[in-house]
């Protein structure tokens, strides 16, 4: 299997841990993998930044910086139309929530990208 195809299985795990994490915590849940448009580029960008950064505040402060470039700005509520998202704040003042995803999302990836012999590039 190439790289690619690697990152793909590793960025679907990743985004339907998050989406399970969200259904039993009771918050929206993002759409499936095959619905989530650009989420899935967000969600590959992010396995390949863990794969070389493995802390859940580095991948916050990543995430964060590539919502900005692609003109994203602090909101109160998350509006795809305006760009705004309540999580552009620092990884401390985020809530135990989205602390969690983060950490969920770097678990999932140590876990399954040695499976897949997945290493960093």
């Amino acid at each position: 299997m190439e790289r690619t195809a690697k990152l793909t299985v590793v960025a679907r795990a990743v985004h339907e841990a998050i989406r399970a994490y969200q259904a039993a915590a009771g918050e929206e849940e993002a759409p499936p993998w095959e619905a989530s448009g650009w989420m899935q580029e967000s969600t590959l960008e992010a396995v390949e930044f863990a794969l070389d950064n493995p802390t859940p505040g580095a991948q916050h402060a990543a995430w964060c910086e590539s919502k900005r470039r692609d003109g994203w700005r602090y909101g109160p509520a998350k509006d795809e139309s305006q760009k705004t998202h309540p999580s552009l704040v620092p990884f401390e003042n985020l809530s135990e929530s989205e602390r969690r995803k983060d950490a969920l999302l770097i678990a999932v990836v140590q876990a399954v990208a040695p499976v897949l012999e997945l290493r960093r590039a």
